[in-house]
């Protein structure tokens, strides 16, 4: 009998250890991604009361899977080894693992992730940033090309990436250039703090999003306009963001005229300069130098980040034409909304 079979049996005996290994696991998994943590800082990231946390973190100290100490708690070397061998039973428990496969058919491409909670939820931001790394990081080879775009979603990889055999040889590549957003979630700061993190090199686009028509046309006959046209070309794997469409059209700083036909189209998400409705379909696209949808469906690899529930129906939208090759992470709000 193996391990999930016992587990079934035991259920006999005890119908609520469902429910208790579920709240421990995602106990015991804030505390490692997040820690140290003060109980009231775990209660707040679990939306549960202080009491049940102290309860929850006293047999798990007992148990030796986590430490006390004066700057709050953190994991052991032994809770890390009960996470990882529990994490497929969790999913299993929780119906992650249902929901990602339906997901992924859903969307027709090759694998959904899905961090538990909600990426309004810091713990949940972290979980999704280190998720993301080990996954980069697993795909990676000498000599691969990476372009990635910016925002919120794709900056929270930045902390978790580190060097390893074959990460110092690639390459990261800005996938557009400036957007009126926080500097720091500018896809040009972002390659270059990833770029450092693994001890790798990188390309930037130093161009503002908006351009005439004339500027656009001169713009992308300059030399380092068309080196950086022929890197898109070549990227083996492509990381970006989804955004709902007033979202981006606030961050450029789009007028209102923009925004009332962006409105009168129907357009709901944004994706590498082009919005599109809810059926998938482009009804407007910024003019601009930036990676175009032909190179990332020709890329190896392509990883999609995004979660949230205010970004469910933009999603939904942005996976009706999306790349077969797709790996999307979200977060388990997110997918609830979506299926």
């Amino acid at each position: 009998m193996d391990d999930f079979s016992c587990y079934k049996v035991g259920r006999q005996l005890m119908p609520e250890i469902d429910t208790l290994l579920k709240k421990r696991f995602r106990i015991l998994q804030a505390i490692q991604v997040a820690g140290p943590l003060g109980r009231r800082t775990l209660a707040d990231f679990l939306q549960a009361t202080e009491r049940e946390v102290r309860n929850e973190t006293t047999l798990l100290h007992e148990q030796q899977l986590i430490e006390i100490g004066q700057k709050g708690m953190i994991c052991t070397q032994l809770g890390y080894e009960v996470l990882e061998q529990l994490k497929p039973l969790y999913y299993e428990l929780s119906g992650l693992s249902q929901k990602e496969q339906q997901l992924a058919e859903k969307f027709g491409i090759k694998k959904v992730i899905i961090i538990p909670g909600s990426f309004r939820n810091e713990a949940s931001r972290i979980l999704l940033g280190k998720e993301a790394s080990k996954l980069l990081t697993s795909l990676v080879e000498e000599g691969s090309k990476i372009a990635v775009t910016g925002g919120s979603s794709v900056a929270a990889i930045t902390p978790y990436l580190q060097p390893v055999d074959s990460l110092p040889t690639v390459k990261f590549i800005a996938a557009r250039g400036g957007l009126g957003e926080e500097m720091s979630l500018q896809a040009n700061i972002l390659v270059s703090q990833f770029a450092q993190a693994c001890q790798a090199s990188y390309k930037t686009l130093f161009m503002p999003e908006f351009l005439s028509e004339q500027a656009y046309v001169a713009m992308k006959a300059e030399p380092s306009v068309q080196e950086i046209i022929r890197l898109y070309e070549q990227v083996d794997i492509v990381l970006h963001g989804i955004g709902t469409a007033e979202e981006m059209a606030k961050k450029r700083g789009s007028s209102d005229a923009d925004k009332a036909l962006l409105k009168e189209k129907g357009a709901v998400g944004e994706a590498f300069g082009y919005y599109f409705d809810a059926d998938g379909q482009i009804v407007h696209q910024i003019r601009t130098i930036c990676i175009q949808p032909e190179h990332v469906k020709q890329s190896r690899y392509v990883l999609a980040i995004a979660g949230g529930e205010e970004k469910v129906k933009a999603i939904g939208a942005y996976f009706k034409n999306a790349a077969k090759q797709t790996i999307f992470i979200t977060d388990e709000e997110a997918a609830n909304g979506m299926l």
